[in-house]
């Protein structure tokens, strides 16, 4: 790839207030130190700064897909999907629901778009879902929106190699109390054909497994 000529502009604008009127004259030499060591704990240490070429390098690496993004790359095509869900940790699953899967890598090989098409409860069911690497974090990062409800989900964690395991959690809705729960999802792969994907919920401070998908690449 040919190095970007980045051009990094910025300004710093710094505003100081000091509240001293008439009864500074009235302040001891106690107050105003126990003023200034106040003062001083309350303001924030500057960042230190970057020289352009730095940030010009940083910037490269970060927009430049990776060994991670090859991998990436690798599942895309059609999947078939057969999912099961819990509602509750005392409860079974219930008959699977089946769907197709379109995985494709966009924006010049740095996301993966996911593409979730099926029947679930009898009705008609479409996800889509999208998978990053960031450079910066060294962790994947997962969206997610469907046809079943009207918020977004968003997940972060690390690959594992030695088990090949992606492990992000985060947080949604849960729209029967409408306030946020906990969600952790483990994406692994057993070969270049298979996955399994489970999906854990945390209620009343409990975690069960929700969700689990398995994938069959076509």
């Amino acid at each position: 790839m040919k190095r970007l000529n980045i051009l990094l502009s910025a300004a710093l604008l710094m505003v100081l207030t000091q509240c001293n009127n008439a009864d500074k004259h009235d302040e001891t030499p106690e107050h105003k130190a126990d003023t200034a060591t106040a003062e001083a704990h309350e303001t924030p240490s500057p960042e230190p700064e970057i020289d352009s070429a730095t940030a010009a390098k940083n910037y490269e690496m970060y927009m430049t897909p990776g060994e991670m993004h090859k991998w990436l790359e690798s599942q895309d095509g059609k999947w078939d999907a057969e999912l099961f869900f819990w509602m509750a940790p005392d409860q079974s699953a219930g008959p699977p629901s089946k769907a197709t899967v379109e995985n494709k890598m966009v924006l010049g090989g740095r996301y993966q778009e996911s593409v979730y098409k099926g029947t679930m409860m009898g009705m008609p069911f479409e996800g889509h879902g999208t998978m990053a690497f960031d450079n910066a974090k060294k962790k994947f990062i997962n969206t997610w929106i469907d046809n079943s409800g009207t918020g977004l989900m968003y997940m972060e964690g690390p690959y594992d190699e030695t088990t090949k395991i992606i492990t992000m959690s985060g947080k949604m809705i849960d729209p029967s109390t409408g306030k946020d729960c906990e969600m952790r999802q483990e994406l692994k792969s057993t070969d270049d054909k298979h996955q399994v994907l489970t999906m854990y919920t945390t209620k009343n401070g409990k975690e069960f497994k929700s969700m689990e998908i398995k994938l069959t690449k076509k």
